[in-house]
């Protein structure tokens, strides 16, 4: 189901207000369910038809970034760091009923990444779907254990 447009009756106060209008309280609402409906239907979860959703995560030795793309051959996805972004594109191809290629769907994301990762070491698995890039930190950037002197 999609919502074109949502519309309420005017209501008017009941209360004279001495030649003036009084504002409705609902004045503002339709303009702001037109704009929160626009948004779920263009943006549903924070993906959009050219870009999907990723997973940040970390440990003590490494930043991963982690990205659901069933359907996409392993040879249709690109991992670059440029500039300090990491940035992933995929593309999905499909197959038509009669065996010829169908509609192919390409996706981008790219991710602001720390300066505290090593860009040479950077490496990328793709399983059952699901790429993940591990991006290792510097070691001055890593947390060190200080101890505590007795005095």
């Amino acid at each position: 189901m999609r919502l074109v447009r949502y519309t309420y009756p005017s209501f008017r106060s009941l209360t004279p207000v001495f030649g003036a209008l009084q504002r409705s309280p609902w004045s503002g609402l339709e303009s702001e369910i037109d704009r929160l409906f626009s948004t779920a239907l263009t943006d549903f979860g924070g993906a959009s038809p050219t870009r999907f959703p990723v997973d940040l995560y970390e440990d003590k030795a490494n930043t991963y970034v982690r990205a659901e793309l069933p359907g996409v051959s392993r040879e249709d996805i690109n991992v670059e760091m440029t500039d300090g972004y990491l940035t992933l594109t995929a593309a999905r191809k499909t197959v038509g009923a009669d065996g010829k290629p169908g509609e192919s769907f390409s996706f981008s994301r790219a991710v602001s990444i720390a300066d505290d990762v090593q860009t040479d070491q950077v490496s990328a698995t793709y399983e059952n779907g699901v790429l993940t890039v591990t991006l290792p930190k510097r070691e001055e950037a890593k947390p060190k254990k200080v101890s505590i002197a007795v005095k």
